[in-house]
């Protein structure tokens, strides 16, 4: 057999997306590109590894072999990276490193700066993701770790709290509950909303939660940022749930009052996302020890 790294790796994301298109989507592929790689590769390992259907893709008994070695070959192949990168005079490199928006823009800049600080050969590599993408990237390898929230449910995969990331409701300075020092969600739920755009992980986590009451918020205007969403708050637009952090910073640039949501889901934490920790590269395991990784024992 011929496989080689890129295309266990779309095997993967084909297997997990449950469909070639979303599988080649997320790979970085075009389909009849990706379709034509699943195909050779089911050549050459002669056995049918995919039934296919209108409803998308599912294993068959050798496809499901053929994921779970794939897994353990690009950990192994990530691993492997990692140790040579700490060969020569100290740690060297690029550290890749993926956060959700409330970590990158709250928690990161001040708990990477001493780390970073004292390996001068080590560079950071800092992504964007939302806690969902981070932990599918996560589960099938082709990620090594990752700063979410603890509302995404990592199956299989280790979830350690490192920092308090509660959701607080942000309004107008002249709104009726500008003064409040907290409120349920169930009280606000008919108010006009600011949201985030459609497939954020947290504006999915906010309207479920408003699902689960029979409600659905009226969105005025989605926005891409925080910042985005606190100016069109600020301005009377209406109002939206987002993380205090980013509450607290954007506070000083517009007029806006914090209003604490009661609801225990809002109480929510950030958390370091990895698999085994004796597969992770060394520097990755420095990296999470510093953020306040608890190491598993071997």
């Amino acid at each position: 057999m011929r496989f080689d790294l890129a295309d266990l790796r779309l095997f993967l994301c084909v297997v997990d997306a449950g469909s070639i298109t979303a599988g080649a989507r997320q790979a970085n592929l075009a389909l009849a590109s990706a379709s034509e790689r699943i195909s050779r590769i089911e050549a050459d390992a002669g056995v049918l590894l995919l039934e296919r259907s209108r409803a998308g893709v599912t294993t068959t008994e050798a496809g499901e072999a053929l994921a779970h070695h794939a897994r353990l070959i690009l950990r192994q192949h990530s691993a492997l990276q990692g140790e040579l990168r700490d060969f020569g005079a100290g740690a060297r490199g690029t550290l890749l490193l993926y956060a959700n928006t409330a970590a990158l823009t709250g928690l990161l800049p001040q708990r990477l700066a001493p780390w970073l600080a004292q390996r001068p050969r080590m560079s950071l590599d800092l992504r964007e993701r939302t806690s969902a993408e981070i932990v599918r990237m996560i589960g099938t390898g082709l990620a090594e770790a990752g700063v979410v929230s603890d509302a995404a449910q990592p199956a299989g995969l280790t979830l350690q709290p490192i920092a308090k990331d509660p959701l607080v409701l942000i309004v107008p300075v002249a709104h009726r509950l500008a003064n409040a020092k907290r409120v349920h969600f169930a009280d606000i739920t008919g108010e006009p909303f600011v949201g985030l755009e459609a497939g954020s992980a947290l504006q999915d986590h906010i309207d479920a939660h408003a699902a689960a009451l029979r409600r659905t918020l009226a969105m005025r205007v989605r926005m891409k940022h925080f910042e985005g969403m606190c100016q069109m708050v600020s301005q009377g637009v209406g109002v939206a749930v987002l993380p205090a952090a980013a509450a607290s910073r954007f506070q000083r640039r517009h007029p806006l009052r914090t209003v604490a949501i009661e609801d225990a889901w809002a109480r929510r934490q950030l958390c370091l996302c990895f698999g085994d920790w004796h597969a992770l590269s060394k520097p990755m395991q420095s990296l999470l020890a510093h953020l306040g990784a608890q190491p598993a024992l071997p």
